[in-house]
């Protein structure tokens, strides 16, 4: 089997995790779209094992959670006419949780936006922490009887519910205007003060800048589930571990105390590629 240089698998990676589609990638590497989406998918399972392993015992103190949108294959008003794969196409969503300190990415998973989802998502989550967290997520219904299962009451959480103006004038491409962002103490007692979701729909911006295809209004999707994982794995890992974050000046990984230096991406890339 051929196999690409390491130094080009580096720059193939780097390509995709700045916002690159993977044919464009195609054209300024020279590799072929099949060779690139092989890297990507074969280095999808190391990069969850990479994060799985590192992040554990962590000591959050104020965790945001959101759900970012996407869809595999087509939007799900057409899934419909596929019955037979109606679990792998269609809108798909990614649970992604945010430490509003450090920013680092403890934890996220990829499925339909649904309970069963949901718990799965906040299971995972609380497995991964050392001490009593606050938590602050929007209005989804799911949140709350994940949290309060998983963690046993033992946590301080709140949601955030935003009110926006009903504008007929508004643009097909214009923001909505905030009204208000009336917050609610759902568990224990939270800080009410810090109850935001503000850096984690930040991060969501983030993702849909350097994952090509996230990139709303435009042909860009994934043709399979695998694929999404995949891209979802590579964009995490380098957020947390390569990418440093303008206001720390370090890494995510670095200012929580998961990493003690900065890697490079074919550090990550030897990572995800050896061993388990």
């Amino acid at each position: 089997m051929n196999v690409l240089p390491m130094e080009k698998q580096t720059a193939i990676l780097s390509a995709l995790v700045e916002g690159n589609s993977v044919r464009s990638t195609s054209r300024m590497s020279g590799a072929h779209i099949g060779t690139i989406l092989s890297l990507l998918k074969r280095t999808g399972d190391g990069r969850e094992r990479l994060m799985d392993r590192t992040m554990r015992g962590l000591s959050c103190e104020r965790l945001e959670l959101d759900e970012i949108w996407g869809y595999v294959h087509c939007k799900q008003k057409w899934a419909a006419q596929f019955p037979e794969r109606r679990q792998e196409i269609g809108d798909f969503y990614c649970f992604i949780a945010l430490d509003a300190e450090t920013k680092l990415v403890p934890c996220y998973r990829v499925g339909k936006r649904t309970r069963s989802e949901c718990d799965a998502f906040i299971q995972d989550l609380r497995a991964r922490l050392a001490r009593r967290v606050q938590i602050s997520t929007d209005a989804f219904a799911g949140y709350y009887g994940s949290i309060a299962r998983a963690f046993d009451r033992a946590v301080g959480y709140a949601q955030i519910q935003k009110v926006f103006a009903s504008d007929v004038n508004w643009g097909r491409y214009s923001p909505p205007v905030l009204l208000n962002a009336l917050k609610e103490r759902i568990i224990g007692l939270p800080d009410m003060d810090l109850v935001s979701t503000s850096y984690v729909e930040r991060q969501n911006l983030t993702v849909r800048m350097q994952m090509r295809r996230l990139t709303r209004l435009t042909n860009a999707f994934s043709r399979k589930l695998e694929n999404l994982k995949a891209a979802y794995a590579l964009h995490f890992a380098h957020y947390n571990f390569v990418r440093i974050h303008q206001t720390l000046r370090v890494t995510p990984a670095m200012a929580a105390g998961v990493a003690d230096r900065l890697w490079s991406v074919e550090e990550l890339l030897k990572a995800a590629t050896a061993e388990p």
